[in-house]
């Protein structure tokens, strides 16, 4: 879900050759949820292969990440770790309504209603455990740095960006802002295409950046008034927020209090909706834990693991695969060779 931050946030338009060179890190389940709603079949059905095995995931990875390698960025994925406690709130809410889905997918199915069947396969996205440990052995064939975060995956990319270890983040969800990412990078598909929410019909995109900085001074609060903005409009760990606060009337709130938080949430009424403090849910996004236990080390692409992983396990086109690996090794090339050319 994440916070609906839309309409406050100031953005600036990119090129992709705007992050060529750059660290990068990789919200991964943010992209692999991206992959698994927008990669199907023309009904809405996941991609599978002959054992029924999704595969969308996996589409998205080699195709999107080798493109992006292709332009000279260095990604490194980090993926969440234990959830706090009150996102089992939110998760048990996804459940529930990927169950509904489900069901109304399979009246749609038995009415041979295309249609629907479309708009709610879409719905019924989950990523297993399985998927994640595969997904991970791709990237990691691709030659790229996978991150355990210990915690939520995006206070470790906020962490690592803090640091200065990589550029930016790379996420759809604007939950970095209030985990303190000083840079959040939106929309990087060489396509320049998203697709619209519950259709398989898309929009045309450009990269954009956020700049945290940027942002508070022009909304006119801080880093703490923006986490209680955040967390009025509602965010994983008290979904839906207060009811009838919108973005626009809780910067108006946060203004009116300054950083007398318990003032504000006293007068938004947080004991009428929620049975816990709004300070529990404060803390996640300032006191959750990170780690320095990592490398970013980006390592050539290990293409006999890729072709296990893709053709042997799950019936990709060999030939597709290969060609796509050529190919990002002739760009690899060309890009070396080019930074060569520099000193010379």
């Amino acid at each position: 879900m994440g916070v609906n931050l839309k309409d406050l946030v100031v953005k600036k338009e990119i090129s992709i050759a705007d992050m060529h060179g750059k660290r990068l890190v990789v919200d991964s389940y943010n992209v692999l949820y991206q992959f698994l709603a927008t990669i199907r079949q023309m009904d809405g059905t996941p991609l599978m292969d002959s054992r029924g095995q999704v595969t969308g995931h996996l589409v998205g990875l080699l195709h999107r990440t080798t493109r992006l390698m292709q332009k000279g960025m260095k990604l490194a994925f980090v993926f969440d770790g234990k959830a706090p406690a009150l996102k089992q709130k939110e998760r048990q809410r996804r459940s529930e309504l990927k169950q509904e889905a489900t069901e109304k997918l399979n009246e749609a199915e038995r009415a041979g209603d295309v249609e629907e069947m479309k708009k709610y396969a879409m719905r019924t996205s989950r990523l297993t455990p399985e998927m994640v440990k595969e997904a991970k052995n791709l990237i990691e064939a691709l030659g790229l740095p996978v991150i355990q975060a210990p915690s939520e995956g995006e206070a470790q990319a906020a962490y690592m960006v803090k640091k200065g270890d990589v550029y930016a983040e790379i996420s759809q969800d604007y939950d970095c802002l209030l985990f303190g990412v000083p840079r959040l990078v939106q929309n990087l598909t060489i396509s320049e295409r998203k697709k619209l929410p519950n259709k398989l019909s898309f929009e045309t995109v450009k990269p954009q950046q956020i700049d945290l900085a940027q942002n508070l001074k022009e909304l006119g609060i801080s880093q703490k008034q923006l986490i209680a903005l955040g967390i009025l409009v509602g965010t994983d760990f008290n979904p839906g927020g207060i009811k009838g606060i919108g973005p626009k009337n809780a910067l108006r709130l946060v203004k009116e209090h300054d950083e007398d938080f318990e003032k504000l949430f006293s007068h938004a009424n947080w004991n009428h909706y929620f049975e816990y403090d709004w300070k529990e849910v404060f803390e996640i996004f300032t006191k959750l834990p990170s780690t320095d236990d990592y490398e970013l080390k980006w390592k050539p692409v290990n293409r006999e693991q890729v072709l296990k992983i893709l053709v042997d396990r799950h019936d990709f086109n060999k030939q597709r695969v290969e060609d796509v690996l050529e190919k990002l090794k002739k760009e690899r090339s060309t890009i070396a060779q080019r930074g060569l050319g520099g000193w010379m």
